[in-house]
């Protein structure tokens, strides 16, 4: 029976969106377990520049970098990926923004003026300088492939706080499907994996396949899932629990209420003209204002990719990439942020920026620049965190993080602490051992915590 019903349009379409992997996990199993110690943050929106950006032409100036043009001076003699050549300067500009002062670029004109509200991690570091290991690093804490996406970790601890959405939401244009391990729930429920959704188009019918049932109307179709969980009972009464069971039947009544509330929580449409003028035009754009509107609707994760591959991956024209590149987010993370405040959902909503690593001082092909994981940035806004101010420092030429380092694991680590969870006790049973998403590592950054 049910597999004939999976056949079916609708909510079970959906189910099958909820669950991309496995539908094998309780999806009422999440632990909930609550916050450890009273939350500053409630919900993240974490903005990934997938392939990595310069630290040196957005966060982190290095005037050193002209001074010694084309040489390869000590402290720039790190072994990167690929071999790279001198120190290549950057041409773009900075100011002290905001009332704090802090350098910005001139690439983010509109960023820069929010730079009050940003804490700048100029000390990030990871373990790998190539795009796999690193963006498994990034978002699963380890650079194997078979641990849980850090959404999975803060659904599983935390929950969602709405039943009629998905818990954890990504949204990635195009069918990325070599990224899908990227929000994974591994040995965690399956139920606390991210929903991709692919935001090319902005009606939500193209977004999320077989949202609506054209075959049956809602109260046929609440009679269907009524009378599957009678079946359901009646078969386990003589028999084992069967979490399988449950959680096929769960992933349905989810799908459910998902036709209804998905429906406006993804439909741009219902935004005024002003508001989506604010935010721009492109699928980073209705990316940003996507995630507002999920996570004012109680989503507990939002991931947001720029493109689909590794856009920011500049090996060659670096130069003239950059610029576009930056237009490109400039105008609607500045429009979030600024749309958060206003509505009151900032002061408790996480955002975090960055790649996977940063990009070398040095040159490779001429006008471009190798991945760096020894020294890059990121930032975080909102949520509990100090705004107007940088945290850490790299050497003279932006190589590698010397001053108050930042590790991923340490990110992390803060992030949870944020969401008032102590990254040492977020932890799961699994073949014989205890894991959690900062392994046996990870420092709270409390010098960044307001």
């Amino acid at each position: 029976m049910l597999h004939q019903l999976g056949t079916v349009p609708g909510m079970i379409g959906a189910a099958s969106l909820l669950s991309q992997q496995s539908l094998s996990e309780a999806a009422t199993s999440s632990a909930n377990l609550g916050c450890h110690f009273p939350a500053k943050a409630k919900r993240v929106i974490h903005l990934f520049m997938n392939g990595g950006p310069f630290q040196g032409d957005l966060f982190d100036p290095k005037p050193a970098l002209l001074k010694y043009a084309g040489q390869r001076p000590d402290g720039a003699d790190l072994v990167t990926e690929r071999p790279t050549g001198g120190l290549l300067p950057s041409p773009f500009k900075f100011s002290p923004c905001g009332e704090s002062g802090v350098p910005v670029s001139e690439l983010l004109p509109q960023l820069s003026q929010h730079i009050d509200d940003i804490c700048v991690l100029r000390s990030m570091h990871a373990d790998n300088p190539n795009h796999g290991p690193a963006l498994l690093q990034m978002n699963n804490g380890t650079i194997l492939p078979t641990r849980p996406s850090m959404g999975a970790w803060f659904l599983y601890g935390l929950g969602t706080e709405n039943k009629n959405l998905p818990g954890y939401v990504v949204l990635c244009p195009g069918r990325p499907v070599r990224f899908s391990i990227l929000w994974n729930s591994s040995f965690l429920p399956s139920a606390h994996q991210g929903t991709y959704i692919n935001h090319s188009s902005i009606e939500p019918s193209k977004m999320i396949p077989h949202l609506r049932n054209t075959k049956w109307d809602k109260e046929t179709q609440r009679r269907q899932l009524d009378l599957l969980q009678q079946l359901d009972s009646q078969v386990q009464q003589g028999n084992a629990r069967d979490s399988a069971f449950d959680a096929r039947i769960q992933s349905m009544e989810t799908a459910f209420r998902m036709q209804f509330q998905a429906s406006d929580a993804f439909d741009l449409n219902r935004e005024s003209k002003q508001t989506r003028t604010d935010y721009g035009e492109g699928h980073f754009s209705n990316g940003c204002l996507l995630a507002r509107r999920l996570v004012e609707r109680g989503v507990r994760f939002v991931q947001v990719y720029y493109g689909n591959g590794q856009p920011w991956d500049t090996h060659s024209g670096h130069d003239e990439k950059v610029p576009k590149l930056c237009k490109d987010i400039d105008q609607p993370i500045a429009a979030l942020l600024a749309d958060l405040k206003q509505r009151g959902l900032l002061e408790d909503t996480l955002i975090v920026w960055g790649g996977e690593f940063g990009r070398t001082p040095t040159s490779e092909n001429g006008n471009g620049r190798d991945h760096n994981h020894h020294g890059f940035t990121m930032w975080m806004a909102g949520g509990g965190v100090k705004g107007g101010m940088t945290y850490g420092e790299t050497d003279d030429f932006g190589f590698k993080a010397v001053h108050n380092k930042m590790h991923v694991h340490d990110l992390h680590a803060t992030m949870l602490h944020l969401m008032g969870l102590d990254h040492e006790r977020l932890t799961f049973k699994h073949a014989g051992r205890d894991y959690r998403l900062t392994d046996v590592h990870g420092r709270v950054v409390k010098e960044v915590i307001a």
